[in-house]
């Protein structure tokens, strides 16, 4: 599993990324956003978009990046009815933290982030966000990026073929 943090997120973690490593469709893009002056984590499936939010992070829950990640897309693709493996063995693959690379995928997130931060402001705060709709959200809206498809689609077709 190749995980490819933001700029932002790399300097919250103290990450240095390393070598360079080559950019596939089966990467995680993860992104760290400051609403209601809380962190909260956005990570995305480059090929399918399918997204997830996570609220009120905290710099702890990813010293072990691996593990919470890995639980976070498990817990949502349980949510969506869908199995554990729809995107492989994470818990068994190799696990790299790179650098950012698919400009598609990060103009993806950043209308994502925009309704995350309409949202969180639509709720009253992050204590009033009904996260699991915003996810069901993310995962239903149309990107131009992706034929427009919505993301839970993609993730059924995938499992269809």
């Amino acid at each position: 599993m190749v995980l490819r943090c933001t700029k932002k997120l790399l300097d919250l973690l103290r990450l240095d990324p390393g070598p360079a490593v080559a950019s596939c469709d089966e990467d995680w893009y993860a992104n760290v956003l400051v609403l209601d002056r809380r962190e909260c984590l956005l990570l995305t499936h480059a090929a399918t978009l399918f997204s997830i939010f996570e609220p009120g992070l905290r710099v702890g829950d990813l010293r072990s990046t691996r593990d919470f990640v890995t639980a976070l897309v498990g817990r949502d693709l349980r949510e969506e009815g869908c199995p554990a493996g729809t995107f492989g063995d994470l818990r068994r693959e190799a696990f790299v933290i790179a650098k950012t690379a698919d400009r598609r995928v990060l103009g993806c997130m950043n209308d994502m982030a925009f309704v995350c931060e309409l949202a969180v402001g639509e709720s009253g705060g992050l204590a009033g966000l009904d996260d699991r709709a915003l996810n069901r959200r993310l995962r239903r809206n149309i990107n131009s990026a992706r034929d427009y498809q919505r993301p839970i689609d993609l993730v059924r077709e995938r499992l269809a073929g």
